[in-house]
């Protein structure tokens, strides 16, 4: 997998923040920049290559593999060139950000309804994009391998996704493997998120991206907040951002505001891990990440 770097927009966040008013007793820390990549078309975001050559991003989550669970797969990448994409994630990864594929998304065209469900698509996933490699499975990405998966469940039943990640987690159990595979989750804000509450139990998830947006529960962010970090402390707890207040105005947060009803708080919790960016279009547009506002 490729190696962690510093998050350059954390170090220009909490660095301007702390110059703009008193600096806190206790040590800040950063952590990675994730940002969703594949909801708008190549014209308006640009291409998984040029999102990864800003220095802006850690981590890129290509969104999304939207429909599973029936016998059926698609990749909805929003018009990209799904062939352009392999060659990028190869590129992204020779610069140290990881590469990880969501599944799930904003749509209605998913669910796991049976324990074989969760083993089919562990088997497609782990053959189609991951270290695997079977006859009869096409290989969207060629052969790129992204360094993990992302559980965006916001629709359907919320069974036999623990399942998934177990076979999936499985992948990982030989330390010489060449390829393992990170596990993620993006929930909604109000915790518990039911729909991940079973799949998140299992342990095995690395972060938990912590949606600041779209939640009529999420009144206290920073309350919610702990509460995730409390719950799962063996997960590293991403702080879930829209880039522009067209995409949520009532959810954007100013990078001020961020800074001081969130991050001064929440960066001091050990196993706080960052920001991450919903999304590259948005952050595009108005510049969020690189330091500027909308």
């Amino acid at each position: 997998m490729a190696f962690r770097r510093l998050a350059p927009l954390l170090v220009l966040l909490l660095s301007s923040c702390l110059a703009a008013g008193p600096a806190p007793a206790t040590a800040q820390s950063t952590g990675d920049t994730v940002v969703f990549w594949g909801r708008n078309n190549d014209q308006q975001e640009g291409s998984l290559k040029e999102a990864c050559d800003t220095g802006l991003y850690t981590t890129v989550v290509i969104s999304f593999l939207s429909a599973f669970g029936h016998g059926s797969y698609k990749l909805d990448l929003s018009g990209h060139s799904v062939s352009a994409v392999g060659p990028d994630i190869k590129h992204c990864q020779s610069k140290g950000i990881l590469i990880l594929l969501a599944i799930g998304g904003q749509g209605g065209e998913y669910s796991l309804p049976s324990s074989q469900a969760a083993v089919d698509l562990e088997d497609y996933l782990w053959n189609a994009f991951l270290g695997g490699g079977r006859q009869g499975v096409s290989r969207p990405f060629g052969d790129a391998i992204v360094d993990g998966i992302d559980f965006f469940i916001d629709q359907g039943a919320t069974e036999h996704y623990d399942e998934l990640a177990r076979r999936l987690y499985v992948h990982n159990k030989d330390y010489f493997v060449m390829f393992g595979v990170m596990l993620t989750a993006t929930s909604w804000c109000g915790y518990p998120d039911q729909r991940l509450q079973a799949a998140l139990a299992t342990g095995l998830f690395s972060r938990i991206h912590v949606k600041l947006f779209g939640d009529g529960r999420c009144a206290s962010r920073r309350e919610e907040l702990e509460k995730w970090a409390a719950a799962y402390p063996q997960s590293r707890i991403l702080v879930g951002i829209v880039a522009s207040p067209e995409a949520d105005r009532d959810a954007y947060l100013s990078h001020k505001d961020l800074y001081y009803d969130v991050l001064q708080f929440i960066n001091k919790l050990p196993n706080y891990g960052g920001i991450m960016v919903w999304n590259r279009y948005w952050d595009k547009k108005t510049g969020w990440t690189a330091g500027n506002e909308p």
